[in-house]
């Protein structure tokens, strides 16, 4: 019988070890915590926004790094074909804005317990709290060494160790390491999805501040690298939400210093209906101080700040507010500019970017190009996507696509190149 050991319990882990199974082959899959899934668990604010139903093209268009390896793997195992396995344990599925798809319950651990059926079903050996310190190739296969000082022998390995954020869920990098005693490349690594550092002051006066439907841009140079609309969050360092955290991947592809954001306050409405609906304002409150007016436009919070921003006197009467004045006031509403600096660190990313070179994986089977038996997937690989499911699809298709791969690389079934 052929033994292969699959190497963390997440998304990439799980499916492998799965998809590995049957043909007379024992699958074996270690997780050194004391459970599957522990940053599965906390995804999507502890929801799991396990995919995106969007066409495989569009994920495409989501995967920000070496988009093309993804080919075969999306084409073997798809968005549709998550989410099916998943129903087919009893985890019903819901769509939300965006493509987004989530556990009808909202409950992350009810796409863990399906998974760990998918498991039990599938007749795989889980074995927690199983610390991996190092591999070792042998003439038939190789050893896997323990921190506990126990070693296991294995004719193929899947590695599925994720990357380094969130560190306190086990992405600590241990397949960085295996891989480069292997030969491999480590591409840099970076955190992504992660918040921005801003050196506007401001901001942290408008800190905990949330807003809903606004539009951004992110500018590199002077030039547009990325536009969204949705929500964002103001906080003690800079700024962080659904669009800020996708904007980072951006970040990383200009080497510019002079990257800026402009927020645009007021989205549906052009500068110059903008400047009606400000003027009716003036008219309404012509005896009101400016600063009282401007609550009728903007949060609470954000009142004194815009006030300051703009130029105009607090005090002064909304009647003896200049044209020169309103179109400034106008223009901040419409195009408020925030300096990024930096990134935060990757206790607070959500994937990491970079990883094991692809140049030197088949993107047809996840099988090492340097020592034969060996398979990648997951967050390990040099591979992120934006927000909205699209890093967890990438866990997926690579998982299911190695675990395959595997099992027909030792019966002998598959065409691996």
């Amino acid at each position: 019988m052929n033994k292969i050991i699959v190497i963390g319990g997440g998304p990439a882990g799980m499916l492998a070890a799965v998809s590995a199974s049957g043909d007379n082959t024992k699958v074996i899959l270690l997780e050194k915590n004391d459970k599957l899934g522990k940053k599965l668990f906390i995804t999507g604010k502890g929801r799991c926004n396990i995919t995106n139903s969007a066409d495989t093209s569009v994920i495409m268009k989501n995967i920000m790094t070496n988009t093309k390896f993804m080919y075969s793997a999306l084409e073997a195992y798809d968005n549709t074909d998550i989410c099916r396995d998943i129903e087919s344990e009893g985890c019903r599925i819901k769509e939300e804005r965006g493509g987004r798809m989530f556990p009808v319950s909202d409950h992350s651990s009810d796409v863990i317990k399906a998974l760990s059926n998918m498991l039990d079903k599938a007749g795989v050996e889980v074995r927690l709290r199983s610390e991996v310190k190092k591999l070792e190739k042998t003439e038939s296969g190789f050893d896997v060494f323990f921190s506990s000082g126990k070693k296991e022998n294995a004719d193929a390995v899947i590695i599925a160790t994720g990357g380094v954020s969130y560190a306190a869920t086990g992405s600590t990098g241990d397949g960085f390491e295996f891989a480069k005693a292997f030969g491999h490349t480590v591409t840099d690594l970076k955190p992504s999805l992660v918040p921005l550092v801003t050196s506007d002051g401001w901001c942290k006066d408008l800190q905990g501040l949330s807003l809903k439907n606004s539009g951004l841009k992110m500018y590199s140079a002077g030039k547009l690298i990325y536009e969204d609309f949705g929500e964002m969050m103001f906080t003690h360092f800079g700024v962080t939400g659904p669009m800020i955290l996708s904007a980072s991947s951006y970040y990383y592809k200009r080497k510019s210093d002079d990257v800026t954001i402009h927020l645009d306050l007021k989205p549906a409405l052009s500068e110059d209906v903008l400047d009606e609906r400000i003027l009716r304002e003036i008219a309404d409150n012509h005896e009101k101080h400016f600063v009282n007016m401007l609550p009728a436009l903007l949060p609470a919070k954000m009142v004194p700040v815009i006030a300051r921003m703009s130029g105009i006197e607090e005090h002064k009467k909304c009647c003896d507010i200049k044209k020169e004045e309103r179109k400034k006031l106008v223009h901040l509403l419409k195009d408020l500019e925030i300096h990024i600096t930096g990134t935060r660190g990757f206790e607070e990313a959500i994937i990491t970017k970079g990883g094991i070179s692809v140049k030197e994986v088949s993107p047809k089977t996840m099988m090492s190009k340097i020592a034969d038996g060996l398979f990648f997937a997951g967050e390990a690989l040099d591979l992120d996507a934006l927000t909205g499911g699209f890093n967890l699809q990438i866990a997926w298709s690579t998982g299911f696509l190695a675990g395959r791969s595997c099992r027909e690389y030792l019966t002998g079934k598959g065409e691996l190149s």
